[in-house]
Formats: structure tokens, sequence, C-alpha cells
């Protein structure tokens, strides 16, 4: 595969790891859940909301069990990798609890999980991240205002970024979604590569008013007059994609037009994860269903330490005087819990004690 940035050409190995970087950004950043607003999806453009996807990881058992035995390994070696819902304990304080969120509308996410529903219910303070979520139209303007994270500023356009293959699958790639490439030209390529990595299920539902799960959580406690707090801005997450090259965009952007229909497939195998609680296994699953070939570890090392590691460190010191007050409900994405240098690992650091609920 190659890929044209202006009169330069580069070759990119079929790794699959850009993609599977997009992919996970994808659910970890809760700015691109707004993406369906930005692109002004109706109904009337919008594909019936069933997803239909298979479970991978049921298919790579029975077809690859030698590598299915892989992602598993992989999977229980990630410290923190079982369970989405978390007590947080700190002696002298009511307890507070943190949940792990998919930022998706698919009905089998919205229905938290009873013991969750009840710490929602029960808490003073609900915490997510970012609290301008409960606003779409204010959240849309706010994001508008920066133009230069969304978009070329400088005359350039998609078009002159991609080869004319390229450029003709983009097209039809959002016309299956309903976006005009028009509407797109002058924005960057992880903005469009957000809305091809969008489920078209996901904009149906989107675009008829269902509101993902993050937005949700902060609305029902908006309702009953609880006090919901952000722990990032919009903003913020936008500049820690813009902050990475053009160039690892592009890939994420051609990749994922390359998976095509198989988006579904990902998108179920994830939730199936996510509703397992087994959330270890996302990262192991998603390199299971790309192609395998050379590791681009400065590209991965970047988008890691900006994208994951930066991120939780923020979520974690602006948790902290929060949870502080106890008795809290926190819910941020899934994927920011996990590992050693993830939110639950760090807020053990600040003294508290955190364990999963099963």
């Amino acid at each position: 595969m190659t890929i044209s940035i202006g009169h330069r050409t580069f070759h990119i190995a079929q790794s699959g790891n850009i993609l599977l970087w997009l992919i996970a950004a994808f659910h970890m950043l809760l700015a691109a859940a707004l993406l369906a607003v930005i692109f002004s999806v109706t109904p009337a453009d919008a594909a019936e909301d069933s997803c239909g996807g298979k479970d991978l990881l049921s298919e790579l058992q029975q077809n690859e069990p030698a590598r299915y035995a892989e992602a598993v390994k992989e999977a229980d070696a990630t410290p923190n990798g079982k369970g989405i819902f978390w007590k947080i304990e700190k002696p002298g304080l009511k307890p507070s609890w943190l949940l792990g969120t998919m930022h998706v509308t698919d009905p089998r996410v919205l229905n938290l999980p009873p013991r969750a529903q009840e710490a929602h219910d029960g808490a003073d303070t609900i915490v997510i991240e970012s609290d301008e979520i409960l606003d779409e139209k204010k959240a849309t303007a706010s994001l508008l205002m920066r133009p230069d994270l969304m978009m070329f500023t400088d005359g350039t356009t998609i078009e002159k970024l991609l080869s004319p293959e390229d450029y003709t699958r983009l097209e039809d790639g959002l016309k299956q979604r309903g976006i005009p490439l028009s509407a797109v030209s002058r924005m960057r390529p992880w903005m469009i590569a957000s809305a091809v990595a969008l489920p078209a299920c996901e904009m149906a539902r989107k675009a008829k008013g269902v509101q993902f799960l993050d937005q949700k959580i902060a609305a029902d406690a908006a309702t009953e007059g609880k006090q919901v707090k952000g722990l990032e801005t919009l903003a913020e997450q936008l500049q820690a994609m813009a902050e990475l090259p053009t160039e690892f965009h592009l890939k994420s952007l051609i990749e994922t037009l390359e998976l095509g229909a198989k988006m579904n497939d990902v998108v179920e195998t994830m939730t199936d994860i996510y509703l397992s609680g087994d959330i270890g296994m996302t990262m192991p699953m998603l390199k299971t269903v790309t192609p395998e070939g050379s590791e681009e570890d400065s590209d991965y090392a970047a988008f890691e330490q900006r994208i994951i590691l930066d991120r939780n460190k923020v979520m974690a010191e602006r948790a902290a005087p929060i949870l502080a007050n106890g008795n809290v409900f926190m819910a941020v994405g899934a994927l920011h819990l996990p590992g050693k240098e993830g939110v639950i690992e760090l807020l053990r650091q600040q003294g508290f004690t955190v364990t999963a609920v099963n």
C-alpha cells in the first residue's frame, strides 16, 4: 500500500498496527462520539441501526486455536484487565466507584450492571471524562471554536494528500454513512478516519438522538440533581490527536477504509469483550484481526504516550481531589483502566484501595 503526502510517497507495511490504534482511540476519545453531530448526519441518510457483526474471537478460537491461546495469555497478563466496575476506598471516606465505559449507543452497553446502577443512584457526585457532553450543541460549538484542531487552515484538502485510488475509496466509504465528501474535504485525516471507524449503525442511532453511555450517565445524574464534573475538556482530547503526525493519521484512514464491512465484526467483538468484563483482551483481540507484518514501534510509542498514558495521568490527578470527598461515581473509557500506568494503578499510588466488583 502507498499513500501520497504532497509530493512524497510512503510505502506502508501491512502491519495493521495503525488501524488497531485508531480503533482503540475511537473508544477512548469522548470527542469522537460527537462526530455525528459535526457531520450533520440525519436519520434518513444513516443506515439501519442494527450492526449485525459477528464474534471474531469465537471464530479465532475455532480456526486458529494457537493464536487464540496467545491472545488469552496476553490478556491474562494485563494488570487490572478483569472487570469494568471497581470500588475505591480510603479510610475515613465513604466508598466511591469507578466504571469503565464504551462511548457507544449500543443498548446492551447502556444498561448498567445492577450494582453499578445502584452506586450511580446513591452517589453524591458523578465524574465523567468531560461534562461538556451534557449539552451537545454547546459542546459542538466549543469544538468549532478551535477549527485548527479539526481542519486544515492552510488550504490543504484531503484530495491533495491521497492517491486517486484512495480518494475514491474514501468517497465510497463516506457515502455509505451518508456523509458527502465535500463536507469533510478540509478536515484533518483523524477526524475523517473517526467517522469511517464509526459503524453505520452507531451513526444511525446517534442521528436518532440516542445517547452514548457516558452521556446517558451524566444526563441521568443531572436530571436527579446530582453534581456532574469532568476531568478533561473536549478540546484537550482533540489536541492530543492533533499533535500526532499527519502521516500517522493518513495511515489510520486508509487502513480503516480497507477494513470495510469487517468494522462491524470488530466493534461487535469489542462490545462482547466489554460486556464480559475482560477488558485486558481488547488489544490482543485487535491484534489478531489485523494482518501480521513489521512493527512500527516509534509510531506506537508516540501514540500510547500521548493518547493513553498522558491522559491517564491527567484523569487520575484531577479525580483525586473529587474522590477525597467520598461517595463519587466515576466513569471513564474502559481502556484507560488496565495496565501498570492505567487509572486504577495510578489511584492506588495516591493511597486509594481499588478492588474489582463482580
